[in-house]
């Protein structure tokens, strides 16, 4: 699997009259001899200003000199990818073939075939996040800071992020080679890496040794992270650790939004405000916390950073701007609107920003980000800690932590890093929450 930090769910459709453009390319067709345009909407349906798409799609096919290379169906896909990257919903807003629906389709099923990687697009180069642990990926070598350019021989150069994502996904025990940069090295690398199934705990946590703080990831906010969530926070409660939890966002590409908000619940006293929907006639949804909560007492420090995304974001913000948590880290990727998918005739479909989140002080996520209370960057390469790490913690692994966001933390919560306070403590076990 390769999973993308710029991948999120949430956003909302922006004209209808925008489906009407893509059913007209989606019905384009014909064949080169005796060619003639057919489309689903009437001449008088379009806007005026789309006849020059069809001039230039007539030039095309009468004219362009390397007849064997005129694919309507690229054609059509181009241009309707083109259409939606010049609304500048960068990263959400986006055209699935119908191959890519597939693959998108399980993203938030919490298992997936491929190498199990998080990724990102920086300035034009197709960044490695950070391997999951355990994965092919992390087994075969790949580091948090590689830059892809290659799959199987062939160059990413120019291709969107889920172009990438897609020829690096495959299915389970078959094999993909990936060239890499690397910053401390000159040449390029070339990885073998052998796929896989993996499976991704939404939700895992675990006591900190010798302290009284506990540490809760949330990976990505899937069907069922409300009740993972819900059953860790009951064990802490058991556990009488008082001190405070750690919830870390990073790297959290988002998921639907009605986990978003039941999470939150958890933190928030009933009644508070989580979000604001807004759509195109400026009608707003509110969202506010219900039912009961295991955590809305304790002290609480959230980690994020350019990775946390979409109903990731959401959740920081309501716990920054309703003061219930700290914030550590860096700010967020800005990814806030609803997403709705709009499938069309030949199977692929739109992913269609059709509503802007508001934080609960009515500030615009998309573009902007949620900023963090304590603004500690470190580079893409730094080691996160995780539950498993945390869980069976050495004196000598803690001396080595180089996850600055964490150690900070810490601090917030009244452990004294410098004093090596694992000395004594015992491993605890591994937990996921079922």
């Amino acid at each position: 699997m390769l999973r993308t930090t710029r991948t999120a769910l949430a956003k909302r459709l922006f004209l209808t009259l925008l489906v009407v453009w893509l059913m007209a390319l989606s019905f384009a067709g014909g064949t080169i001899s005796g060619y003639s345009i057919r489309t689903a909407a009437a001449a008088e349906e379009r806007p005026s200003e789309f006849a020059v798409f069809w001039e230039a799609w007539d030039y095309v096919v009468a004219h362009f000199v390397d007849r064997e290379r005129v694919d309507f169906t690229a054609m059509t896909y181009g241009a309707i990818e083109g259409m939606l990257a010049s609304l500048g919903d960068e990263g959400h807003t986006t055209f699935l073939p119908p191959d890519a629906l597939e693959l998108h389709q399980t993203s938030l099923e919490g298992s997936f075939e491929g190498i199990g990687a998080y990724v990102s697009m920086e300035e034009g180069n197709v960044l490695i996040v950070a391997p999951i642990t355990g994965s092919p990926a992390e087994q075969a070598g790949i580091l948090a800071g590689d830059i892809i350019l290659e799959v199987d021989g062939e160059p990413v150069e120019g291709k969107t992020l889920d172009q990438v994502i897609f020829l690096v996904r495959g299915p389970a025990n078959s094999e993909v080679v990936l060239t890499i940069r690397r910053p401390d090295t000159l040449e390029p690398l070339t990885v073998p890496i052998t796929r896989a199934r993996i499976e991704v705990p939404s939700v895992s946590w675990t006591p900190i040794p010798n302290t009284d703080i506990s540490y809760i990831a949330i990976s990505q906010f899937t069907a069922g992270v409300d009740l993972e969530l819900e059953a860790a926070l009951r064990e802490i409660s058991q556990l009488n650790a008082n001190q405070g939890i750690i919830l870390d966002l990073r790297n959290n590409p988002g998921g639907f939004l009605q986990q978003a908000i039941r999470a939150n619940s958890q933190f928030l006293p009933q009644g508070d405000l989580i979000l604001i929907e807004s759509d195109a006639n400026q009608n707003q949804t509110v969202h506010r916390s219900r039912g009961l909560g295991y955590a809305r007492a304790m002290p609480l420090v959230v980690l994020i950073n350019e990775g946390t995304a979409s109903a990731g974001e959401i959740t920081a913000g309501a716990l920054k701007e309703n003061e219930r948590a700290i914030l550590i880290g860096e700010t967020t990727f800005g990814t806030g609107t609803v997403l709705n998918q709009f499938g069309l005739s030949d199977g692929s479909a739109i992913l269609l920003g059709v509503t802007n989140w508001l934080t609960p002080d009515g500030n615009l996520i998309k573009g902007q980000g949620i900023t963090p209370n304590l603004e500690i960057p470190q580079p893409a390469t730094a080691k996160h800690v995780n539950a498993e790490l945390l869980s069976k913690l050495t004196p000598e692994q803690f001396s080595a932590i180089e996850d600055a966001q964490f150690l900070k933390a810490l601090e917030q919560l009244g452990v004294d890093t410098y004093a090596t306070p694992f000395l004594n403590a015992a491993p605890h076990d591994f937990v996921t929450s079922e």
